[in-house]
């Protein structure tokens, strides 16, 4: 690796300012890495790098980010929708056999009971449970995690659940 004097730096700077990767520098000063080059260009304190070359990769991407951010904006206020909504179909009881994705399939009694069946209601989009059973899955696991700043706020404990069930 070579040291950095005032005829790199200089080669540096035009080079960044033509919009250069961090890579192809590194290539075209020879004996320093990408890294390298980035350090030196950030201890310089080099402009923000020029706009891509490629705009519309980076707005689908934003587009991407956008669309993603209204998925979990929609999916919180269904959450929020089920704590509100007290009207549920009735009980639709299924046996193992007769299950399908179009099943809730929260478990009634003990396996080993003659009258064991599962639920059967329609499921909500994205869990394996009806609107009733998805509050029930979703308890806090103690006392803390109960409090609600807001009155239309949902508590934390599930928003990371919800997240994770993404």
């Amino acid at each position: 690796m070579s040291t950095w004097d005032e005829s790199r730096e200089a080669k540096l700077k035009e080079l960044w300012e033509k919009g250069h990767t961090a890579s192809q520098i590194a290539e075209i000063l020879g004996g320093t890495t990408r890294n390298a080059v980035i350090g030196k260009a950030h201890r310089l304190k080099l402009a923000g790098r020029v706009q891509s070359k490629k705009p519309d990769k980076q707005k689908r991407q934003v587009e991407n980010l956008q669309s993603k951010e209204e998925k979990y904006v929609s999916r919180r206020a269904r959450f929020k929708s089920l704590l509100l909504d007290k009207n549920f179909e009735p009980e639709n009881p299924k046996k193992l056999e007769e299950l399908d994705d179009k099943n809730c399939r929260w478990p009634i009694g003990h396996p080993d009971q003659k009258d064991f069946y599962f639920c059967g209601r329609t499921p909500i989009e994205g869990f394996s449970y009806c609107k009733l059973h998805v509050l029930y899955a979703f308890q806090p696991k103690n006392t803390k995690e109960e409090v609600i700043e807001k009155d239309d706020d949902v508590p934390g404990f599930i928003e990371k659940k919800v997240k994770a069930a993404k």
